[in-house]
């Protein structure tokens, strides 16, 4: 294997979980994002290559840095992103990080407890987050609230995925303690349909995350840019149904992806959601008081 291409899944931004440079970002800002989401998609490919070893995933993720630092040797997708954040004026950092997670994926294969997971994903999903924020100018008191979003991102994916993710990379981000406290061990994701006993795990990491969106619920408006702060709605709506989902169903043996009339149907009702919290503030500050005075 000789560059990302040899590693690719055929993955695209049209067919992740959450919306990636939806139309609701200003068109201006679409291509750098989705300069960021090809670095990161071909950074993921190669960590989770079936096939590859170790050592050639490390050597490639080290190819992915060395574009984003402009030396010799390095891939093209990581040159195409250096090259869109000079472009912006944006810090090479987010990328970084997100290349600390992907090396962790080839290195690391359990996470013993949720602060050990909240770790991981404060480099696998953070930095996308943070990112876009920067590129849209906002605060960085926002980070913390996008965190919590993107943390709980994360979790969601991780539990849909935890029987394949065990499956086929033999890798498990279900906290090993939430297990050994109800007596399972690992085996007990290859199952084809979840145990008592897994399902509470299941369903108390999905409450767990649900505390993570509580959190971030008031993100969106805070969110200076107003198309921003429709997607940031539109996913944390999704979000919303999709825990309340994890709480109820069986990973193993239920889908829990939402089909793309709900989808569609989710995202109207978050996006419209912020539109008429943000039309009643405006209106809020334009009316005068009961006694004339501003």
């Amino acid at each position: 294997m000789t560059g990302a291409a040899d590693f690719s899944s055929g993955k695209g931004h049209r067919d992740e979980n959450f919306p990636v440079a939806s139309r609701l970002v200003r068109a201006e800002l679409r291509p750098t994002i989705l300069a960021f989401y090809r670095f990161a998609r071909a950074a993921d490919d190669v960590a989770d290559h079936a096939t590859a070893d170790s050592w050639q995933k490390l050597a490639e993720l080290d190819r992915l840095e060395a574009g984003l630092r402009g030396e010799a040797g390095a891939s093209e997708e990581g040159k195409r992103l250096r090259s869109a954040l000079q472009a912006r004026d944006l810090t090479d950092r987010h990328a970084l990080d997100l290349l600390e997670a992907f090396r962790r994926d080839v290195t690391k294969r359990r996470y013993a407890d949720w602060d050990e997971l909240m770790d991981y994903c404060r480099y696998s999903a953070a930095p996308v987050g943070r990112f876009v924020l920067d590129l849209h100018g906002e605060a960085q008191a926002l980070w913390p609230q996008n965190d919590a979003l993107c943390a709980a991102l994360q979790v969601i994916n991780h539990l849909q995925d935890c029987a394949k993710d065990y499956r086929e990379l033999d890798r498990i981000y279900v906290p090993l303690d939430a297990l050994g406290a109800h007596g399972l061990a690992v085996e007990a994701l290859a199952d084809r349909q979840a145990s008592p006993a897994l399902r509470t795990v299941i369903a108390g990491l999905a409450r767990r995350t649900g505390a993570l969106l509580d959190q971030s619920r008031p993100f969106a408006d805070r969110i200076a840019d107003r198309r921003l702060a429709l997607e940031v709605g539109v996913i944390q709506a999704l979000a919303d149904s999709l825990v309340h989902r994890l709480e109820r169903r069986d990973p193993l043996s239920e889908r829990v992806h939402h089909r793309p009339a709900e989808a569609a149907a989710l995202a109207l009702r978050g996006g419209l959601g912020v539109a008429a919290r943000r039309l009643g503030r405006l209106v809020g500050l334009r009316q005068p008081s009961l006694h004339g005075q501003p």
